[in-house]
């Protein structure tokens, strides 16, 4: 089994200090070192890390109005391509073996924005998903890698949703039937044990 860390929108302007979500990025705040904890882990035993982000392009077109959740998205120039809401939280890198891959439109998708070639060229058959929010992006991510045929694995506290006690609803109610939902403790002692690496 060859695996993967894959985080989504741990970006400044989601949850770092251009926060479009002051909610989420208070919740998301004890996520934050325990995800870069992960991925320090992943990379020092040449795990592929890949970041999923959200980069809307300038012009009409890079604003999307067709969900409520974009009015928010979209306020103070969003996570507009070469702004600083766009970068990643500087705790997690990016390090120059990751992979960055973004997202233009929509909410999630591995399989049209390159993030599921990017996995199958690693081989990868397991991912670590991780990242915001357990609201919505990081249950349709899990829905559809199990629908791609990976194997998924949540840890709980590299995720966070609004309110703090919702994203454990979820993982209880929804995520635990279709991932393997642990700790990021858990994760790297796993690793530790299997030696699990790309070589």
């Amino acid at each position: 089994m060859t695996v993967a860390v894959l985080t989504n929108e741990c970006q400044r302007g989601a949850i770092g200090d251009r926060a479009l979500w002051p909610a989420l990025a208070e919740s998301a705040g004890p996520m934050i070192p325990a995800l870069a904890r992960l991925v320090d882990a992943a990379r020092t035993r040449r795990i592929p890390v890949v970041h999923y982000i959200v980069v809307r392009p300038e012009g009409p077109s890079g604003s999307p109005m067709n969900a409520p959740l974009f009015r928010v998205a979209n306020r103070d120039v969003g996570c507009r391509v070469g702004t600083p809401q766009a970068e990643l939280v500087p705790e997690l890198g990016p390090a120059p073996t990751d992979r960055v891959i973004s997202k233009h439109h929509g909410i999630v998708s591995l399989a049209s924005s390159g993030v599921h070639e990017t996995l199958r060229e690693f081989g990868v058959d397991e991912i670590v998903l991780t990242g915001v929010s357990a609201n919505l992006a990081i249950p349709s991510l899990a829905f559809e890698a199990v629908g791609l045929a990976y194997r998924v694995t949540v840890p709980r506290d590299a995720i966070a949703g609004v309110p703090s006690a919702y994203a454990e609803e979820m993982l209880k109610h929804t995520l635990s039937l279709i991932a393997t939902v642990t700790t990021v403790d858990d994760v790297i002692a796993r690793w530790q044990l299997d030696g699990n690496e790309v070589r």
